[in-house]
């Protein structure tokens, strides 16, 4: 029999129908939420066999655009991978508090390091990791309780996360993932066609429920951000680190991957739920938040293994991060005003964060962000709110585009707004959320 189809689905093998469905979920004629029509149902309107049809739907799910709840029918996924997401453009004369960036005034000064660098060429055959930013890493682990079997230098975080996930896992895997999350880690998930799984949050981290929700669903990894989980600010105490910990036990295959990107510029202690013990797993440090997105890299240390394959899969693409970036982190570390710059910006960075978090809470409107740059405010409408605070020259993101299942919120980014301009931001806020009286008769 036909069913009633909005988008006309076409092609006639599995390949061409899964293309076909997946052009439709782009342009919006299948929403997230909303289900595909029934296999049977489609193979009918299409001429096609049920297993044809069966066939393009299992692509559908491995490349993380629906997923198959069995009689409950096909579901689209809310997020499609590698969905854009450009930065808000903001009206001139309005505060940016969506960027989610460090504060530049804080960030050290590059001039003197670039001028004083080693510039002898590196040519091929050398060795990817320069061994002396390697050392300085392993102190700085170390000094957090760290002990890597093995440490490499990759692009960034999300390169080291990529490396880490696409060499261990394969499509259709499911990933516990933090919920609200970075979009661009969900985006990751997505695009390596893995099966994102939400863990709750509170202020310390992913909830004990959550995470053991999660691993009772058979993820093969775990991502977590041990402190300034970007946006809900949460940060893992060693209490709740122990709990999580204990879990994972229970669960010793199942790959650990940390993105401590904020360690150098937090005042919150370290409390990590690697342990060198597990079979798999790798914490990422990336310098974009304390030296600046610009310098593209980060060091990661882990199990001997997960590490040599990230190491190999790297070699195959972009080879290596450049030697002079990676001289350049060795100069600014090895510098005692950069150490000195890091303690500055971490107590600033505490101070304007705990002023607007104050202020809301002195007009009872509850928030999260126990460290980091950013506070997650809850509210009944994301984009009336939004829209509210930008007629009164503040720019702040909808929660949407974080949240998995996570309640409505929106993200404020504090790295730049300066304790005397909490109060007024507090107070626009508090108006955003009035509720609008309604005229009867």
């Amino acid at each position: 029999m036909n069913v009633p189809i909005r988008y006309q689905i076409g092609g006639h093998r599995a390949a061409e129908i899964a293309v076909s469905i997946e052009t439709a979920i782009r342009e919006g004629a299948y929403p997230a939420g909303s289900h595909l029509p029934t296999v049977r149902g489609l193979a009918a309107n299409l001429g096609v066999s049920a297993a044809t049809v069966a066939a393009a739907y299992r692509e559908l799910r491995v490349r993380g655009h629906v997923s198959g709840a069995g009689r409950l029918g096909t579901r689209v996924l809310s997020r499609g991978p590698m969905a854009p997401r450009g930065k808000p453009v903001l009206p001139p004369g309005v505060r940016d508090l969506a960027g989610g960036n460090p504060d530049p005034a804080l960030l050290p000064d590059l001039a003197g390091h670039f001028a004083s660098l080693d510039a002898d060429r590196v040519l091929y055959g050398a060795a990817p990791s320069d061994p002396e930013l390697l050392e300085l890493a392993a102190d700085r682990f170390a000094a957090d309780g760290l002990k890597p079997q093995r440490m490499a230098v990759v692009g960034g975080a999300l390169d080291g996360i990529e490396l880490a996930l696409s060499g261990a896992l394969r499509a259709g895997d499911r990933v516990a993932v933090e919920d609200p999350c970075y979009p661009s880690v969900s985006d990751l998930v997505a695009a390596l066609c893995l099966v994102p799984v939400p863990m709750t949050l509170d202020d310390r981290g992913p909830t004990p429920e959550g995470l053991d929700a999660a691993l009772r669903s058979g993820v093969s990894a775990c991502l977590v951000t041990p402190r300034a989980q970007n946006p809900f600010g949460s940060a893992i105490d060693p209490n709740r680190a122990a709990q999580l910990r204990a879990l994972l036990r229970d669960y010793p295959d199942v790959l650990v991957v940390e993105d401590d990107h904020a360690y150098d510029i937090t005042v919150c202690p370290p409390a990590t739920l690697c342990d060198p013990r597990r079979a798999a797993w790798i914490q990422v440090r990336s310098v974009s938040k304390s030296l600046g997105p610009d310098l593209r890299l980060a060091v990661l240390g882990g199990d001997s293994a997960t590490v040599a394959r990230i190491e190999g899969r790297r070699m195959l693409g972009p080879g290596w991060v450049s030697h002079l970036l990676q001289r350049l982190v060795v100069s600014l570390w090895r510098d005692p005003e950069t150490s000195t710059n890091f303690k500055h910006a971490a107590a600033t960075y505490e101070k304007r964060r705990e002023a607007l978090r104050a202020e809301l809470a002195a007009r009872e409107i509850p928030s999260h962000g126990r460290s980091g740059f950013n506070v997650w405010i809850p509210v009944a409408h994301e984009d009336a709110t939004v829209a509210s605070l930008l007629e009164c020259g503040w720019g702040v993101l909808a929660g949407e585009r974080f949240r998995i299942r996570a309640g409505r919120a929106i993200r404020v980014t504090t790295a730049c707004l300066d304790p005397a301009d909490a109060a007024r931001f507090a107070t626009d806020l508090a108006g955003a959320l009035r509720p609008v009286p309604t005229r009867i008769g």
